[in-house]
């Protein structure tokens, strides 16, 4: 119940969110939101597609297309070492990202920075920063 309490909220957020920047949070964009949600983890598109099936009519642009509008939107993360997906923790306030990616048990831990590097290329704007560490965490050094 609580988890549920907790993903519905993220899902109020992220309408709201939407609403305020004048995006709009389709059904499609707001189911493939709550997956990746519910999953806790890094997910790959193909498994979203896979989720999404049983409803009936996803096809594979329809779920990149989301993705793609979530990671743009700062509601969610593309975690490239992985080609997964996840959910940004803290939605509208993301400006940066770094990810600690496991590699031996594939968690990922999120934790945000600031939204810009202090120094750029000139004439360079940053729109968003994702930064991916590697290593392990606490329980798979203790193995």
């Amino acid at each position: 119940m609580t988890q549920n309490l907790t993903i519905n909220s993220a899902l109020t957020q992220a309408e709201k969110v939407c609403t305020r920047r004048g995006l709009s949070l389709t059904p499609m964009r707001r189911r493939v939101l709550e997956l990746l949600l519910t999953a806790g983890a890094p997910v790959k598109a193909y498994d979203l597609l896979s989720s999404l099936k049983p409803g009936g009519g996803a096809q594979p642009p329809t779920v990149y297309r989301a993705l793609d509008f979530l990671t743009a939107a700062g509601l969610a993360h593309k975690v490239e070492a992985l080609n997964a997906y996840m959910a940004c923790v803290r939605g509208d306030e993301c400006g940066g990202a770094e990810l600690y990616i496991c590699e031996g048990c594939g968690a990922v831990t999120e934790r945000h920075t600031s939204p810009v590097p202090t120094e750029t290329p000139s004439g360079f704007q940053v729109d968003r920063s994702v930064i991916e560490h590697y290593g392990r965490c606490a329980q798979c050094a203790q193995s």
